[in-house]
């Protein structure tokens, strides 16, 4: 199992299996570049709006976000069991160190024993 975070504005290269995890739709990148939406598995609207890439909320958004993590198993199963076959990477768009795909990737370390490449 490998799950790797990289921004969507980064080269991903050909191997693994792509996978969006913002709510919002990244400016400027075609649908070519994305091979899943998981959308859901975003933090809600009103943690997005609140964190707002605030460095000094970091702590805070891991809590919240983490929290709203453990009511999404379904989608976290999934992607555990897309990792069993191949590489999946977890993609964002912010520029901020302290992003949603980095807080996913640490839970889903939490849950299952998962290698990564950062």
């Amino acid at each position: 199992m490998l799950i790797e975070i990289r921004r969507v504005y980064e080269d991903t290269g050909d191997a693994g299996v792509r996978i969006l995890v913002d709510g919002l739709w990244p400016r400027g990148i075609r649908k070519e570049k994305i091979d899943i939406w998981m959308k859901d598995i975003a933090p809600s609207k009103e943690l997005r709006e609140w964190y707002a890439h605030d460095p000094s909320k970091c702590d805070e958004f891991r809590k919240r976000y983490t929290l709203e993590l453990k009511e999404k198993g379904k989608l976290v199963s999934k992607i555990i069991e897309m990792s069993r076959s191949e590489k999946v990477i977890l993609l964002y768009s912010t520029s901020s160190k302290c992003s949603n795909a980095s807080v996913l990737l640490e839970y889903l370390r939490s849950v299952e024993k998962i290698p990564a490449k950062n």
